[in-house]
C-alpha cells in the first residue's frame, strides 16, 4: 500500500481517473495501461481511480474490468493506490464487481450513486451499506448528482459515515456549502471531483483530488495541494489560476474524449473510444491546445 495513506488521506491527495486504453481495432490495451499508469505514478499520483467513468467503464465487460485492475496493480501497485470502480444501478451487480475487485487486489473501491433508476435516500443507504459489507476493502462514495440523478443528501452521507469502511467522497456535487456541512457532520476524507473546484474544495475541508486534468497537470496539481496544506495559500490560488484554461478546456466536451486526445498529443497510450463515446473533432483538438497551452502544458 502506498506510504501516503492516513486516517485523514486514506487513498493520498493526488488521484486520476485514469482513462483506459484501447488498441486501434478497440480491445483492451493492457501494456498502454501499465505504461499510462507507470507515468501517472511517476508524474506524482499517489492513486489511480480504475474503471471509472473515464475509464469507460459503462462500455467495458466485468472480466475487462478485472483485467485492467490487475495489470495496473502488476505495474504500481507498491507504489500508489489502485482504486477500483465498482458502482452500478444494480446493488447486485456492484456486489459482483466489488468482490472481484478485492478478489483481484485492489486497495479499495469507488461507488458512484446509482444513476438512472433514481432510487430515494433510503435506497441510497442500503445500496451503498450492501456494497461496503461485501468486502474488507476501504469505500470511496461517488456522488455526481449531474450524472446520475440524485445527489446523496447530508443525512445520508453521516449515516453512511457511521460504516466502518466508508471512509470517503468524491464529491462532484459542485455545491461547497453542502460540501461544507457533509464535511463537518460526517468526518469523512473528502475529495474534489470536480476539477474547476479543487481549490475551493480544500478551503471547506477537502484533503484531495480525484481529477480528470490529472491526467496532464499533475505535478501542478500536486504543488497546489502542497501549498495549501503548508499554509502557503497565496501559492495555491496563483497555481489555481494558471490551471484555470486546462480546467475549461478539458471540460469543453466530456473529460474522457479531451483526456485521451491530450494523452494523444503526448505520444501517451490512450487509443480509441467506445461507442457511443467519440473522438474530439479536429476543431476541439485545435481548440484544446490552445487551452492547455495557455495553462502551460507542453505538448
Amino acid at each position: 500500500m502506498a506510504p501516503t495513506s492516513t486516517p485523514q488521506t486514506p487513498f493520498g491527495r493526488v488521484l486520476t481517473a485514469m482513462v483506459t486504453p484501447f488498441t486501434a481495432d478497440g480491445a483492451l490495451d493492457l501494456d498502454g495501461a501499465q505504461r499510462l499508469a507507470t507515468h501517472l505514478v511517476d508524474a506524482g499520483n499517489d492513486g489511480l481511480i480504475i474503471n471509472g467513468t473515464t475509464g469507460e467503464s459503462p462500455t467495458t465487460s466485468d472480466a475487462e474490468k478485472s483485467d485492467l485492475v490487475r495489470a495496473v496493480l502488476e505495474a504500481v501497485g507498491d507504489r500508489a493506490h489502485v482504486v477500483a470502480g465498482v458502482g452500478t444501478n444494480d446493488t447486485h451487480h456492484s456486489i459482483e464487481l466489488a468482490r472481484a475487485a478485492e478478489k483481484t487486489g485492489a486497495h479499495g473501491l469507488l461507488v458512484v450513486t446509482p444513476y438512472y433508476n433514481k432510487p430515494p435516500q433510503e435506497g441510497l443507504y442500503r445500496h451503498f451499506k450492501a456494497v461496503a459489507d461485501a468486502t474488507g476493502l476501504p469505500v470511496m462514495l461517488y456522488d455526481i448528482p449531474g450524472r446520475s440523478g440524485v445527489p446523496i443528501n447530508t443525512e445520508t452521507l453521516v449515516r453512511l459515515a457511521e460504516h466502518p469502511r466508508i471512509v470517503a467522497n468524491k464529491d462532484a456535487k459542485g455545491d461547497l456549502g453542502r460540501a461544507g456541512w457533509a464535511i463537518a457532520r460526517s468526518g469523512l476524507a473528502w475529495y474534489s471531483g470536480d476539477d474547476m473546484l479543487n481549490l475551493p474544495l480544500l478551503s471547506v475541508g477537502a484533503v484531495g483530488f480525484v481529477s480528470v486534468v490529472g491526467h496532464v497537470v499533475t505535478p501542478d496539481l500536486r504543488a497546489l495541494v502542497d501549498a495549501y496544506v503548508s499554509g502557503d495559500v497565496a501559492k495555491a490560488t496563483e497555481i489555481h489560476q494558471k490551471l484555470l484554461p486546462v480546467y475549461t478546456g478539458m471540460f469543453r466536451t466530456q473529460g474522457v474524449m479531451t483526456a485521451k486526445a491530450a494523452l494523444t498529443l503526448q505520444g501517451l497510450p490512450a487509443g480509441p473510444l467506445r461507442a457511443p463515446m467519440i473522438e474530439c473533432s479536429p476543431e476541439e483538438i485545435e481548440q484544446l491546445k490552445i487551452d492547455l497551452a495557455a495553462g502551460g502544458v507542453q505538448l
